[in-house]
């Protein structure tokens, strides 16, 4: 992981008193934050015919909102609407925007999230910096509801529901915005959202602070060989030492914590999120085994060696999520 990464990390989720010199800068961040929403929302933000969804958080790096997405995404699907998921693309460069995915699209176009969104959901995913246009694009493929990936402070873009994914682990740090702190938007702002889920929740005090609030636990499901996209039981595979453990993830630190709970002796390496992997960054590793992302693994495919797995996982949510989830659908 490089090494500023982990310098903010530090600043942020600790108890560094110097970070607070920057005040003047998160202040200045807060008030072109605040002036931005408001023309967008007032003066500038545009809708679509179609109900959108926004799923994203209030700070920066991964809460889990891919296994989320893919998650609503099925439950739309087996209730008979036709989803359309639209993103940034963070990490892709396409030939064009905006940029509808299909079976050949690569990481290096797409960004690795929409990609996984695809291949995962087989639904209609479209990427641009403009998320008005791709929603557009999705309407004129007939979707008749759209999720916006990470698209909480994408205010262009007019939304029926908004869900904020939060980790239950590092929560928010300092609670400070940037760059004090790791907030794009204070914590107050979860209190206009739709739905607040919390992933792995382990803060009983934060728990009680909100009515509107849905826990969450991500769970390891299957591997899968990356090299030939075939998944396996997670009893199946006999791993051989040594192992490495591979994660290019906002937090590498849960996906590491899933892997001790599968009794899994490795090494761990950690890079920034949506590195640009090529087979130069697993050239001391030989034929070792190889365990990653799914994240990772899609970018990883074309150099894959045999014994280089991704760990398979899946959202769960419990009865009242989707119970209250369907009722503010069926008010749309």
């Amino acid at each position: 992981m490089k090494k500023s990464h982990n310098f903010w990390l530090k600043a942020w989720y600790g108890n560094s008193a110097w970070i607070y010199l920057l005040l003047p800068l998160s202040w200045l961040f807060a008030l072109i934050s605040a002036l931005r929403k408001f023309i967008l929302v007032h003066f500038l933000q545009k809708k679509i015919s179609i109900p959108v969804i926004i799923v994203g958080n209030i700070s920066v790096g991964g809460t889990g909102k891919t296994p989320l997405i893919i998650e609503l995404v099925k439950y739309l699907q087996n209730h008979g609407h036709k989803p359309g998921v639209v993103s940034r693309g963070y990490g892709g460069t396409a030939p064009n925007y905006p940029y509808l995915l299909n079976e050949k699209s690569l990481a290096s176009e797409a960004g690795d999230e929409p990609l996984l969104i695809q291949r995962t959901t087989q639904c209609f995913v479209c990427v641009a910096p403009d998320r008005v246009a791709a929603a557009k694009k999705l309407e004129e493929q007939g979707c008749t509801i759209i999720l916006s990936d990470d698209g909480m402070q994408h205010y262009a873009l007019g939304r029926a529901l908004e869900v904020a994914v939060v980790d239950g682990q590092r929560l928010f740090g300092n609670q400070q915005l940037l760059p004090v702190g790791p907030l794009r938007e204070p914590v107050s702002r979860l209190k206009s959202v739709d739905f607040i889920v919390i992933n792995n929740p382990v803060s009983k005090e934060f728990l009680s602070g909100y009515h509107h609030l849905h826990c969450m636990k991500v769970q390891p499901l299957a591997w899968r060989k990356v090299a030939s996209w075939q998944e396996c039981s997670l009893t199946e595979i006999d791993f051989k030492s040594p192992i490495h453990a591979v994660a290019g993830i906002g937090n590498p630190e849960r996906f590491f914590k899933t892997l001790d709970g599968l009794s899994l002796n490795y090494y761990a390496h950690c890079f920034p999120d949506h590195h640009k992997f090529s087979a130069d960054d697993f050239a001391d590793y030989r034929a070792d085994t190889i365990v990653m992302t799914e994240k990772d693994a899609v970018k990883c495919q074309a150099f894959a060696k045999s014994e280089w797995y991704s760990l398979v996982v899946g959202a769960q949510l419990n009865e009242y999520f989707w119970q209250a989830f369907q009722h503010k659908l069926d008010s749309l």
